[in-house]
């Protein structure tokens, strides 16, 4: 395809046309859901446009609206949709990518979806209609059902019938699962091949096959049918349609591109990873390999990251560990990074996705400190990890073995945090292959050595009576007489303990993102404190340091009144909350986790915008006025679930309900909600609430702190003892903002003119050193040690220092607030000729900083801790300019 046969439409361009395309249509614009799924038990991550919308395809909730359009982040990096090995090595494949979908439940069908697929592709962004193919379903003996002919016959209105290719079950058919909704899909591909290519080989013929430039863009799913239990199919009847378009993929063909990574939804990074490592985009492919596996895994980390799912040793923060240490491992090899890099490429992306994505701005500072964390630990042991398979290859090539074994391989995964994958990555650049089989031995033998002696530590149940049941009494009473029934030994953060339980408690386990209660147990005259209170298989579990002496004798179970009631405060102050939010926001506000305990609140919610002063003002002032109201508490106990459902009663996220329920009602018209907790007896007992922080922690998902009595009075003191202490800075100005606002306009002003000092400052220092040259073995020396503003600047002079003639080697070093810095520059003709090159020289001098550097072969830098070790590296220098070209004099060409 021709550069010029399309018009160069920006991805924020595409992604807008697609919204406004399918709103005139009719279509619900909603916010993209987490990347991470955590609603969903069979998802680890949002894989799809649909998932959000899973419940209203099963039929387990009734669509709020029949037509609906978004643009989600996906990430795919586990069971079938695992492309993580193949990111980087071509120019395709990425772990997150944006799908672009447009939904209907029960509304339109076949005939509207592919009418506006096809006129929002070629009317709208003018796609050329002699390189489209569709595809369709091809019918399926097994299920008894012939050719979609309905879908050829719809496609056949505005396409040729050659380039209608029908397929089988496994590329046309959808399905949710084993059972539940499914349906034939068509999907639109395009064939973007130079011309001269298509001539050769008919597109037709690699629809399907892989090929990079002949691909899949929409995917029209219509869900027709339900998929029993027995593998039969039966109409749906509401039909649905569910479609997905690939931004990247289609990006790819409105810019006249051959690769995705050429489009500008990459660019940007792509350009400051080549800038920060001093290396080119598209020289060299394995340069080339390593920045897009950088900049594809920098996405999809900052997204999980942002939405709430940080690198870990489990699960879904094992998924996005493994991305990110893929990324710096590649980073470390190709590209020289040997400090910590990913962190500082975080604003370029969310600068980049803030108007579509603007939680990622709003979550950069601390998407930057988990990365940079991340990076610093793992670059402890990558060197090591790295060192020891060096000595694993040279040993297996000792021995003719090309094949790394199990246990090895576990040793990098146990010692160094090598996940499988990294290794076997490594291994197959080197031609070397591990023994998976083995691997998975050895680390189920570690797992179940782990299980052992969680058990040897738990302890065996001791019984020491007979019970079958166990009752809380804690709704109603904080101090009971209660008897011993079995306890076990634990150890909890290293030291020994008991867990017991009771045949009745009025202690409260933690649950429902309440804190378990604390207290004590009295046995005749010993007290022994409680200090946690958990549930285990519907056990309330009591923890003790120790048990009491006669283990038959009843005990007195007693609660700490004084740690429970500012917990039951802030419960009840939760659920106020939660009713304002509604009443000022809107009914699609719902509860997306939770904690309580006796010194705050915090309470997440759905809600895409952040909220105004005016907003949080009001929110504050309806939980005031409903704690002035003095409202008593009406609970009901054991009532079920329907009835509870058509009391108005709100089913809170992340909670497991039982036919009967508890329901708490703060005035029927405000608040009712199914609740399992403590609370105030009156709304009075709270005293006062007020907000302390609102930020977003992830994707459509904001979160309120607040604190109530004793605590909210505090806070207030302390801002307005704040104040007075400004004031008194500031010598009790009559406009205290205003003052403040005038000193950071001086700020500004100061820091513009210090920035132009300190630029004069750097040029006068490079006209002072290129005067200063020494002819050293016919080459231009400059070792030296500068007096510099900023550590960026060594960089600045050695790039001006170049220009004095050939061949050159620099070295300058600077102590900068107390931190050492090395600048290395040598002409490329000595880069060529000696056996060591700028990174190299620079790597082996930041060990007498202890740092670290890296860079191109003829500019390098470096950073350090020992400020004392500048001497020793200006001294190294001399030998290193001396080790090189004591057998060398090459001339000098000015």
């Amino acid at each position: 395809m021709s550069p010029k046969s399309l018009h160069k439409m920006r991805s924020e361009k595409i992604r807008e046309r697609f919204i406004e395309f399918f709103k005139k249509k009719g279509h619900k614009h909603v916010a993209a859901a987490p990347i991470v799924n955590k609603e969903d038990p069979t998802l680890m991550f949002t894989n799809a446009g649909m998932n959000q919308f899973k419940d209203l395809l099963l039929g387990h909730q009734l669509a709020p609206y029949k037509r609906v359009i978004s643009t989600q982040p996906c990430l795919r990096v586990s069971g079938k949709h695992n492309d993580l090995d193949e990111v980087g090595r071509d120019t395709y494949h990425h772990t997150m990518f944006e799908m672009l979908g447009n939904w209907s439940f029960g509304d339109y069908f076949k005939e509207e979806a592919i009418g506006w697929a096809w006129e929002l592709l070629t009317e709208v962004y003018q796609l050329p209609q002699d390189r489209l193919y569709v595809t369709i379903f091809g019918g399926d003996n097994q299920d008894q059902l012939g050719p979609d002919q309905e879908t050829r016959a719809i496609w056949e209105q505005y396409i040729a019938a050659e380039r209608i290719l029908p397929f089988a079950k496994q590329d046309n058919f959808w399905e949710m699962g084993d059972a539940g909704p499914c349906g034939p899909c068509t999907e639109i591909h395009i064939d973007v091949r130079p011309e001269m290519v298509r001539q050769q080989v008919p597109g037709q013929l690699l629809v399907n096959k892989d090929h990079p430039q002949v691909i899949e863009l929409w995917n029209l799913v219509f869900m027709q049918y339900n998929r029993l239990a027995t593998g039969l199919l039966e109409e749906l009847p509401a039909k649905h349609v569910d479609t997905g378009l690939g931004l990247e993929r289609l990006s790819m063909v409105l810019q006249a591109k051959y690769a995705t990574y050429d489009t500008d939804l990459f660019s940007p990074l792509i350009e400051a990873i080549a800038i920060a490592s001093g290396q080119v985009y598209g020289r060299e492919e394995a340069i080339d390999m390593a920045i897009r596996v950088i900049a594809d895994h920098l996405r999809a980390i900052t997204f999980a990251i942002a939405d709430g799912q940080s690198p870990a040793n489990t699960k879904a923060g094992y998924v996005i560990r493994r991305i990110l240490r893929r990324a710096v491992r590649y980073g470390y090899t190709y590209l020289g990074f040997e400090a910590p890099f990913m962190y500082r490429l975080v604003g370029v992306l969310t600068q980049q996705l803030q108007a579509i994505y603007p939680h990622l701005e709003q979550q950069k500072a601390h998407v930057e400190k988990i990365v940079q964390e991340e990076e610093e630990a793992f670059l402890k042991t990558l060197t090591m990890g790295l060192h020891r398979l060096d000595k694993i290859y040279q040993t297996l090539q000792e021995s003719n073995s090309s094949v790394i074994d199990g246990a090895t391989a576990f040793e990098l995964y146990d010692t160094y945090g090598f996940p499988l994958d990294l290794t076997m990555l490594i291994a197959k650049e080197r031609g070397f292959t591990v023994d998976e089989i083995r691997f998975s031995q050895a680390l189920q033998a570690q797992r179940q050595r782990s299980k052992q002696a969680s058990v040897a530590e738990q302890g065996d149940w001791m019984i020491v009576m007979e019970k079958g049941n166990f009752s809380f009494l804690g709704y109603d009473q904080l101090e009971v007489t209660a008897q011993i029934v079995k306890y076990r030994t634990v150890k909890t953060q290293g030291k020994q303990a008991y867990q017991v339980v009771l045949d009745q408690t009025p202690f409260y386990p933690e649950g429902g993102g309440q804190a378990g209660d604390t207290g004590r147990l009295v046995a005749v005259e010993e007290t022994i404190v409680v200090f946690n209170t958990q549930k285990e298989n519907d056990l309330i579990i009591h923890y003790v340091n120790r048990l009491p002496t006669a283990l038959t004798t009843p005990v007195q179970a007693i609660v700490d009144q004084e740690r429970r009631v500012p917990t039951a405060n802030n419960h009840t102050a939760t659920h106020l909350l939660h009713a304002a939010l509604k009443q000022v926001l809107g009914s699609h506000i719902e509860q997306r986790g939770s904690l309580v305990n006796d010194q705050l609140l915090r309470f997440d919610f759905s809600h895409s915008a952040k909220l105004s002063p005016q907003e949080l003002a009001q929110i504050e002032g309806i939980v005031n006025h409903k704690i002035r109201d003095n409202i008593a508490m009406q609970e009901d106990r054991h009532v079920p679930f329907l009835v509870a459902k058509a009391m108005g009663a709100v089913a809170l996220f992340g909670e497991k309900y039982g036919d009967r329920v508890r329901v708490i009602t703060f005035d029927p018209s405000f608040s009712v909600e199914l609740c399992a907790g403590i609370h105030a007896p009156v709304t009075g007992q709270l005293g006062f609430f007020k907000i302390t922080a609102h930020v977003a922690v992830a994707a459509g998902v904001r979160r309120i702190e607040a604190v109530t009595a004793g605590a909210a009075e505090h806070f207030v003191c302390q801002q307005i003892n704040l104040l007075d202490t400004l004031r008194e800075l500031f010598k009790y100005p009559k406009d205290l903002v205003q003052t403040a606002r005038q000193l950071l306009q001086e700020k500004t002003i100061l820091s513009k003119k210090l920035a132009v000092y300190e630029a004069t400052q750097v040029q006068s220092i490079i006209e002072q050193l290129r005067s200063s040259f020494q002819t050293v073995y016919s080459v231009y020396t400059m070792i030296a040690r500068v007096e510099l503003p900023q550590a960026t600047a060594l960089k600045q002079v050695a790039l001006a220092l170049k220009k004095v003639g050939e061949p050159f080697f620099v070295v300058l070093v600077s102590a900068v607030e107390q931190k050492p810095h090395i600048v290395v520059a040598i002409s490329e003709d000595l880069a060529q000729q000696w056996s060591q090159n700028a990174q190299d020289i620079v790597k082996k001098l930041a060990i007498y900083i202890q740092g670290g550097g890296g860079g191109s072969p003829t500019l390098a830098t470096a950073g350090g801790k020992e400020v004392g070790g500048l001497p020793q590296v200006l001294q190294m220098a001399e030998e290193i300019l001396k080790e090189n070209m004591e057998n060398k004099a090459p001339s000098i060409n000015s």
